[in-house]
């Protein structure tokens, strides 16, 4: 009630003993708080904030539109209603070396668990779209090695994500991701791999824990978290699933609406009142508020 009872520290701690287990950790994407309630009392280990789910919530492309105010606003008030470690994509960083590091911290004060940074350039496209262009390995180990130094708290895990394999091809990417390792980073990111074995090549090659970006319509198959846990993966996210779930549902329901008169049959299928209030622990409040506002006037002048 009122937020998590986990600090932001606990859950950081939490998110680097996710990566150092054998299991394979998933981090379902969350748009909203509520969404982050629901991932975690349908048990899985963190939650993944999107930066393309984020901007096409808004309206807007994935192209690096959003700034690190509204996306650290986000960050934090998901964070601030889930006990699980969160997640979230910090693009390229909003600039150069100092914004990368005042993007760590302003992560940090919003409660988040860890980050991921990019080298592509801007603006940035999203990750399984041809055309993407990257800055140098020497680029990127600046933009890590500066996150890394702005970081207060060591359990803040950064991540360092590579869209080379598109243009430059899979070697290149494992070369680029060992840099990155020896600038700092805790986990890698090897966006848009093209099958089970290049996860697998990446993983034994890197020395560092790696995550599957498992997004709808990419490069990459739709493979099991028992597939990928095989192949060395530690961790997996679903970036924008909840995302097209919802609007798909939504989609369809309004066109129920508008050829139906009405929203009848469409009730069947909604989260029930009773379920929204368990969810968001509404009984809790009411116990909270009367426990405060529990006197009398009676008896006083």
């Amino acid at each position: 009630m009122l937020g998590a009872t986990a600090t932001a520290h606990e859950r950081r701690v939490r998110f680097r003993e996710l990566l150092a287990e054998d299991a394979i950790a998933q981090f379902p994407g969350a748009i909203n708080p509520i969404n982050a309630q629901l991932i975690e009392q349908e048990g899985f280990e963190g939650v993944y904030i999107s930066g393309g789910a984020f901007s096409a919530a808004q309206g807007l492309p994935d192209i690096g539109l959003t700034t690190l105010t509204e996306v650290a606003d986000h960050g934090r008030a998901i964070a601030r209603v889930t006990n699980l470690p969160t997640f979230i994509d910090a693009d390229t960083g909003w600039g150069e070396a100092m914004n990368v590091a005042r993007t760590v911290q302003e992560f940090e004060d919003a409660g988040l668990s860890g980050m991921h940074l990019e080298d592509q350039v801007n603006p940035k496209r999203c990750g399984h779209l041809d055309g993407k262009e990257v800055v140098s390995r020497a680029e990127m180990v600046k933009r890590v090695s500066a996150a890394v130094k702005g970081r207060r708290d060591d359990a803040f895990v950064i991540s360092a994500r590579t869209d080379a394999r598109a243009g430059e091809g899979l070697q290149a990417a494992i070369d680029r991701a060992k840099a990155y390792v020896d600038a700092g980073a805790d986990l890698i990111f090897p966006e848009a791999m093209r099958d089970l074995g290049e996860f697998e090549t990446f993983a034994n090659a890197v020395g560092a824990p790696i995550l599957a970006n498992m997004t709808e319509f990419g490069k990459s198959e739709l493979f099991t978290t028992q597939q990928l846990a095989d192949a060395g993966v530690s961790m997996v996210i679903y970036p924008v699933t909840t995302l097209r779930i919802a609007m798909g549902a939504i989609k369809r329901g309004l066109a129920t609406i508008r050829s139906e008169g009405t929203q009848a049959s469409l009730v069947e299928g909604m989260q029930t009142r009773a379920d929204l209030y368990d969810t968001i622990d509404y009984n809790a409040y009411n116990d909270f508020d009367a426990s405060i506002f529990n006197f009398s006037q009676e008896g006083h002048q």
